[in-house]
């Protein structure tokens, strides 16, 4: 199969190349000359040729995202408008990758595929719009809800590796009130080889089992990487000032893909991996 595959040279990105060629044909699209906030978006992808086309980039910085909501809209709901419009024209299935964010984080359990979506930032609120673009434009597609994504350069366990090994005084500060599902991309990457194989399409959130605080999922770091002599010290998020708002608790649950097979391992045994890898 030929894939085209945007922002192949993200976190998610280059999990994916690495798992699927081979044995696929990949055809990357990423940042110039590929400018998702442009209409000529759409004949850049149409011009692929591609048999399924993989829609990874984003404008992932949260808190830009809040200070330029406009550019999140343009880039992260426009753009992947314009990413449907070429799967449309190809006749084509896509696969889109979305968040966590997309919900309010006012639950109590794990968020499902088809739960109510309520985003309270400018982030969730430009990944929803692409959500809707996609069920406006297609009929085959497959949307996969993700978070809290490490396994690349820029994440949540990178930042933590380094205040670990230079730990400001006195010690980290972590927030106990924000909870969601810590996942690793080349098993985000190795579930989706597995969906696409399956005509079954819709929305999935495909994340690694459980949920943990950022407070816990620091602990964790810490724990298996040796640094258990650094403090870390818990705080609220109301205690750690930033311009965007996340949902305070916003775990996904894992019901359709499971009823296919497709499943993720437990965080914890994918964050010992990726900590034994480096």
């Amino acid at each position: 199969m030929r894939i085209a595959l945007t922002g192949a040279n993200g976190q998610l990105g280059q999990a994916l190349w690495d798992c699927l060629s081979p044995p696929h044909t990949m055809v990357p699209l990423n940042q110039d000359p590929f400018d998702l906030g442009r209409p000529d978006a759409v004949e850049q992808v149409a011009a692929t040729g591609a048999d399924l086309v993989i829609h990874t980039a984003a404008f992932t910085h949260v808190d830009g995202c809040a200070r330029d909501p406009d550019l999140a809209y343009r880039i992260n709901g426009l753009g992947t408008r314009y990413v449907a419009l070429a799967c449309q024209q190809l006749d084509v299935p896509m696969v889109y990758i979305s968040t966590n964010e997309v919900f309010s984080g006012t639950a109590t359990t794990p968020y499902r595929e088809y739960d109510p979506t309520g985003p309270i930032n400018a982030y969730g609120h430009s990944k929803w719009a692409g959500e809707q673009a996609v069920r406006e434009l297609l009929h085959r597609f497959y949307l996969v809800r993700i978070a809290w994504l490490f396994g690349g350069e820029r994440s949540f366990v990178r930042t933590v590796l380094r205040l670990l090994h230079d730990p400001p005084a006195g010690g980290l500060r972590m927030v106990t009130d924000e909870v969601g599902s810590p996942t690793y991309a080349p098993d985000v990457a190795g579930a989706i080889a597995r969906l696409i194989e399956q005509p079954f399409y819709g929305t999935y959130h495909l994340v690694n089992a459980g949920e943990c605080s950022r407070y816990a999922f620091a602990q964790e770091i810490a724990s298996l990487s040796g640094h258990c002599q650094v403090p870390i010290h818990p705080i609220r998020l109301a205690d750690y000032q930033r311009d965007s708002t996340p949902p305070a608790y916003s775990p996904l649950a894992n019901i359709a893909g499971a009823a296919l097979g497709v499943v993720l391992r437990p965080w914890q045994e994918a964050l010992a991996e990726y900590l034994a890898s480096l």
